[in-house]
């Protein structure tokens, strides 16, 4: 049973004080009915979910809700942001994963979600600062993968391109972010956070390969694996995420899309949504271990 999502016009939001992952202290914005719904989401999992893969099952609550974009960029001093109101890509892709950890483990409590939403946007599982967020889906990767959350998925069959690692955009064009036009000390830190991954190389599929059927070696991607869309902009390493499922043998996206200003599972296939982004070259693809 899909929950029906509504965007609410006048919502109260309110923050909570947790202990989350060694941070004492913890504020957490939220409303009234987006800690609820995490509640209602995960308890509804227990008995409607049954066999299917959890970043599916939670994925398809979600559709139809509007995409917002800049939801995380509230306030002057970082803090965790529980918004299940709106969503843009990644914060669909983080929230769908932090209930999957919640279900897989059967916590079923807004505290739990709230330290495993800190464990997958923070550096280390820890909020510190804005600097602390991994901004880049490189560093999302890499360091959830470290935590042993994900594991990258790879087939030398269709992995057949290479990605090396320069990603400067946040530094180059500081006057996008709000939280680095006016300090200086975040710029330094995030640079450093930059130089530290430039030049590592990652295997892809490019997106040539999209349209092969999930008979073939492209099969290697399950529902529910997390894909990492690159771009070929300067600085920049990903353009867009979401989750993975097939649909008649190809390969589709479960997605908060700005073009279709919603959360849906394109009916579009991934080839031929692809084919329409000049920029767009292939993708990486990540696979929770633990949900």
């Amino acid at each position: 049973m899909q929950i029906n999502l509504r965007l609410m016009k006048n919502h109260i939001v309110f923050l909570l004080f947790f202990c989350l992952c060694g941070t004492i202290g913890a504020q957490v914005e939220v409303t009234p009915e987006d800690s609820a719904l995490v509640v209602q989401l995960l308890q509804k999992a227990k008995t409607e979910r049954g066999d299917e893969p959890r970043m599916i099952y939670f994925g398809k609550q979600f559709l139809g809700l509007p995409y917002v974009a800049h939801t995380l960029e509230n306030g002057d001093r970082e803090h965790l942001i529980v918004n299940l109101h709106g969503l843009d890509c990644t914060t669909f892709v983080e929230t769908v994963a932090a209930l999957s950890l919640c279900d897989s483990y059967d916590q079923r409590t807004f505290k739990d979600y709230c330290q495993w939403l800190t464990t997958l946007r923070y550096r280390h599982g820890k909020m510190t600062d804005y600097t602390s967020r991994l901004h880049y889906f490189t560093w999302w990767g890499e360091d959830n993968e470290r935590l042993g959350l994900v594991c990258q998925v790879y087939d030398p069959q269709v992995f057949v391109e290479t990605q090396m690692i320069d990603i400067n955009y946040m530094t180059t064009f500081t006057k996008y972010y709000k939280h680095l036009k006016s300090n200086k000390q975040f710029v330094k830190k995030i640079g450093e956070y930059e130089k530290a991954s430039k030049g590592q190389k990652f295997r892809y599929i490019p997106k040539r390969l999209l349209n092969m059927p999930q008979s073939s070696a492209l099969g290697v991607i399950h529902d529910g694996d997390i894909i990492s869309i690159l771009t070929s902009k300067k600085g920049l390493d990903t353009q867009h995420i979401g989750i993975a499922f097939w649909e008649d043998g190809k390969l589709h996206l479960m997605h908060a899309s700005s073009l279709y200003k919603k959360v849906v599972m394109d009916k579009t296939t991934f080839y031929d949504y692809e084919a329409k982004q000049p920029s767009h070259i292939g993708i990486r693809v990540y696979r929770g271990v633990k949900f």
